[in-house]
């Protein structure tokens, strides 16, 4: 799928409506989303449904893109393994959307992985705010994000997790996050929140059950807020929020995420 001046060309639907990879054949389990500049087009060479979630192209304007990333089934359960792999070409400015949140659900004794793995090249740049996902009571979920960024490369990204449904006191969750820029270690973290015991004590997260992520990768946001953000040792910045409550944050996210902005 070829796009010059936010117009489309190509076909990315196939017959009766169903969406199909573009430029190579469906890829089962994995979405995959792949845009890239062909001299003054844009070029959709991959929107690939995978078994949780379908990419839908939004809108192209100039080279901005916008793809929504769907849900197409319940998840998270024992047993889902979510995989996601994006890139984000040269001089390509891509943001991703995602229209409801996600839940990882009672395992009855299993497990579930969410992974993400996403490239950006030179100059390119990656927009990806998620929506909250939500770990209920008796789930147990693993979420590894790979974030490989070129030089001079950036990415925002943000995201909000709420330990457990009303009134419950929420399930097990590791997360960990890799990200390297020009092939440099920018930020490695294990975020270990499996035991609801050892969570819950001064210095984790105490009495709070949400944590308000807002990363920028890549460069460093002009504007830090004390004490919530933390400068990486290479370009880049983290900024973290925790509550009792998920909509208590959502200025405080709001605001980061407007003013960092790449």
């Amino acid at each position: 799928m070829s796009v010059d001046g936010g117009v489309v060309s190509g076909v990315g639907v196939g017959a009766g409506g169903k969406e199909v990879g573009v430029r190579g054949s469906a890829s089962g389990l994995v979405t995959r989303v792949v845009v890239r500049r062909n001299g003054s087009h844009v070029d959709i060479e991959c929107l690939d449904r995978g078994e949780f979630l379908v990419p839908r192209l939004l809108d192209v304007t100039g080279h901005q893109v916008r793809v929504a990333l769907v849900g197409c089934c319940a998840m998270l359960v024992a047993g889902d393994a979510l995989e996601l792999d994006v890139v984000v070409g040269a001089g390509i400015d891509l943001e991703l959307v995602e229209p409801s949140g996600t839940v990882a659900y009672n395992a009855r004794g299993g497990r579930a992985s969410w992974t993400a793995r996403v490239t950006v090249e030179s100059d390119g740049v990656l927009r990806w705010r998620t929506a909250s996902i939500v770990i209920a009571s008796g789930a147990d979920l693993t979420r590894d994000m790979r974030v490989d960024l070129a030089d001079g490369a950036r990415a925002v990204l943000s995201e909000t997790v709420v330990l457990g449904r009303s009134g419950e006191v929420g399930g097990a969750l590791r997360s960990r996050q890799h990200v390297t820029y020009a092939g440099t270690p920018l930020l490695i973290e294990d975020l270990d929140l499996t035991d609801p015991t050892l969570r819950d004590y001064p210095g984790i997260l105490g009495a709070h059950r949400v944590l308000g992520t807002v990363l920028a990768l890549g460069y460093r946001p002009g504007a830090l807020p004390t004490p919530s953000a933390t400068a990486l040792a290479g370009p880049g910045a983290l900024a973290r929020a925790l509550s009792a409550e998920a909509h208590t944050i959502d200025d405080a996210m709001h605001e980061w995420w407007t003013a960092w902005q790449p």
